[in-house]
């Protein structure tokens, strides 16, 4: 049977360490991270995002405000928002909850985010940091699953990895961390042949495509790292990842679950990446 990665413990540790360096920069330096939400409309599950958020950067000890826009909002009123949030000194990070409403042009939303306060990492600039290893923020996801298999002891180095996805928030970062930490990787997709083969030669494992319980048992080396990055409804409206937790489980040597695997680690990244910001706007890094 696979050991149990448990998100909310991994997650519950980093913001802790986040916690104790927001305590020393506060006393220390007179700073306390800076977090501006905005969400426009009122998506239910956009809210839920948002509100997680803000119950973080409390626990944490971060400054945070959250920007509510209603939903006809132009795209004009929001680029002069975001404009004013980076010259703010008192905000370091700025995080625009998407989907925005269809009329609003998402990039030149993100593109309009000052690359030092860009802390979900989405920026080209941030991106190319990232291709050529010399970053300072990392998508949270993907950061997520590599302190969670970091928790895990996985040894990574020499491994051979593979990534099902690739899109530019998950999959294509995730398989340039793996790279960094010397994983030999492929990215499979949609149009990748004997998908479940190609899969069958990975030490780690990543599901990363948005389709309830697509990897079974036969995607998987017996005793490969299996991380689940999916949020997906099964048939009967329950909560489930990309991985057919059941069929692989006892085939894998340790694996995430949903819920409680990869989801609580994106907003605990989200913080770590804050209070980087934080730091790097103050000279201190």
């Amino acid at each position: 049977m696979a050991t149990i990665i448990d998100g909310k413990a991994v997650s519950a540790s980093v913001k802790e360490r986040v916690a104790q360096e927001t305590a020393a920069l506060k006393e220390q330096k007179g700073i306390t991270p800076g977090l501006a939400v905005v969400i426009v409309g009122d998506d239910p599950a956009s809210r839920v995002y948002v509100n997680n958020k803000k119950k973080a950067c409390a626990a944490v000890g971060f400054y945070s405000e959250e920007h509510a826009l209603p939903a006809d909002t132009t795209l004009e009123h929001l680029l002069g928002l975001i404009d004013g949030l980076n010259k703010r000194e008192d905000i370091h990070g700025i995080l625009v909850q998407l989907p925005l409403p269809k009329h609003l042009d998402e990039q030149a939303v993100i593109h309009a985010i000052s690359p030092l306060k860009d802390v979900d990492a989405f920026l080209p600039e941030n991106v190319g940091r990232i291709m050529i290893g010399d970053f300072h923020f990392l998508p949270c996801t993907p950061a997520g699953v590599m302190e969670l298999l970091d928790a895990a002891h996985v040894d990574i180095d020499g491994k051979r990895a593979v990534v099902i996805g690739r899109s530019n928030i998950v999959g294509k970062p995730q398989a340039m961390l793996l790279m960094h930490k010397n994983a030999t990787v492929t990215i499979c997709h949609s149009h990748t042949k004997d998908l479940p083969a190609v899969c069958r030669e990975a030490d780690i494992l990543v599901a990363a495509i948005g389709k309830a319980k697509f990897v079974t048992a036969d995607f998987v080396k017996p005793g490969a790292a299996v991380i689940d990055v999916g949020m997906n409804r099964d048939e009967n409206g329950k909560l489930c990842g990309d991985v057919d937790f059941a069929s692989v489980e006892p085939v894998a040597g340790c694996i995430t679950p949903v819920p409680g695997g990869v989801g609580p680690m994106t907003i605990a990244m989200l913080m770590k990446n804050t209070l980087m910001a934080a730091k790097l706007q103050n000279g201190l890094c």
